[in-house]
């Protein structure tokens, strides 16, 4: 996080004082910011449908298709392809490299161009991609896919924590996350669907990966961008307009605006910044868990199972279609237990549902290994 990143989220606590109300601006306000997760959401959920789809191999990875047709009893292995892990990966690594710039983007042209910036490029990757002649097509479509991923999940997040009330951050930037898990159940839905025709069915459920990237586009160009964000870059009129829009007509702004511009200034002083600050005597603790809980979250395999899920049931020996609809099963678990957390979330604690979660993936991992064959019954309990 940048010093204007740091900046923003101690306006964001000062902000806590004044407790404002919820409003109609508010809650459209940062439920077009969580948008942003749709376009996640989505890929997360389609590339692993597509990526065993029979027409999809056929036409791209041919080697693969004979390989899975000829296989005895499931399609262990069969998948060894370099070239389709280039298609899958291609995404994550655009995504990794332009999340360690976007910070410093975010900083200098706001949250919310960012997030318009994530839009339109993936809007041009879902375009390349569902008209792709060719493995190179492919790869450029789900790189583009990819930097607008990186752009939008290090802008979204922080928009929401920016604009939110304090008594419901914690529900408003959970939103982001229910986006995300309705993004992939959209995109697995489509799956088996689209499976069904032959030929060009794939080209349906990449392409309409521009529905969520629509969406977040017309939603970042409604949205001002945050008061923060407008005080670092000297716009204290912008910013003044921006809190007066979230907090409604009426509302008085000037004493919160003040204590916003006063926490900018203060960040802009400290010769340290936020890196320093996290590194300092007494943050120790702080610096461990952020890096802890993201770090071993993916080390559970979360991700991968979300991603490959139709691939895991398809080299079991599942059908296509019923492989797909392990994975929808998977997408309406995830749904369900992602609404049931942001309504405890505030009331509950983050700690609570740490412990809950951890033991019900640990209960789920040792579930697996003693008993592999009901494969729908380990993805449903993990998710």
């Amino acid at each position: 996080m940048t010093g204007g990143g740091f900046a923003a989220a101690e306006g964001g606590h000062a902000r806590d004082d004044y407790g404002g109300g919820v409003t109609v601006s508010v809650v459209v306000t940062c439920l077009m910011a969580a948008s942003c997760g749709l376009i996640f959401g989505y890929d997360i959920g389609v590339s692993g449908g597509v990526t065993q789809m029979e027409s999809f191999l056929a036409k791209f990875f041919p080697e693969v298709s004979s390989g899975t047709k000829d296989a005895k009893h499931d399609a262990y292995c069969k998948y060894d392809d370099q070239r389709l892990t280039a298609f899958t990966s291609s995404l994550y690594i655009a995504a990794m490299l332009s999340s360690l710039v976007a910070s410093r983007v975010t900083r200098t042209v706001g949250r919310q161009a960012v997030m318009l910036m994530g839009g339109v490029l993936f809007l041009l990757g879902s375009a390349i991609n569902a008209g792709a002649v060719n493995v190179a097509m492919l790869i450029l479509g789900r790189m583009l896919l990819g930097f607008g991923v990186g752009f939008t999940t290090q802008a979204a997040p922080l928009y929401l924590a920016e604009t939110s009330p304090a008594r419901w951050r914690g529900a408003f930037t959970a939103a982001y996350s229910i986006f995300q898990v309705l993004g992939a159940l959209a995109a697995t839905v489509t799956n088996y669907l689209t499976n069904r025709v032959p030929g060009w069915g794939w080209r349906v459920s990449l392409g309409l990966a521009a529905v969520p990237a629509a969406i977040v586009v017309l939603g970042a160009l409604l949205v001002p961008d945050t008061p923060s964000s407008l005080v670092l870059r000297g716009d204290a009129d912008g910013a003044r307009a921006s809190l007066q829009r979230l907090r409604g007509p009426g509302a008085e702004t000037d004493a919160e605006l003040k204590d916003i511009v006063r926490a900018v200034e203060r960040a802009r002083r400290d010769d340290e910044g936020a890196y320093g600050r996290l590194c300092a005597k007494g943050y120790g603790h702080y610096l461990v868990m952020v890096v802890a809980i993201p770090s071993f979250f993916d080390l559970t395999g979360v991700i991968v199972m979300a991603v490959f899920s139709p691939v895991l049931f398809r080299t079991v020996g599942f059908s296509s279609q019923k492989a797909i609809f392990g994975s929808v099963i998977l997408s309406l678990v995830n749904l369900a237990s992602s609404l049931l957390s942001s309504f405890v979330l505030d009331r509950a604690g983050r700690r609570f549902l740490f412990i809950v979660g951890g033991a019900a993936m640990m209960i789920c991992q040792v579930t697996e290994k003693s008993d592999g064959g009901h494969q729908y019954t380990y993805v449903v309990l993990l998710s």
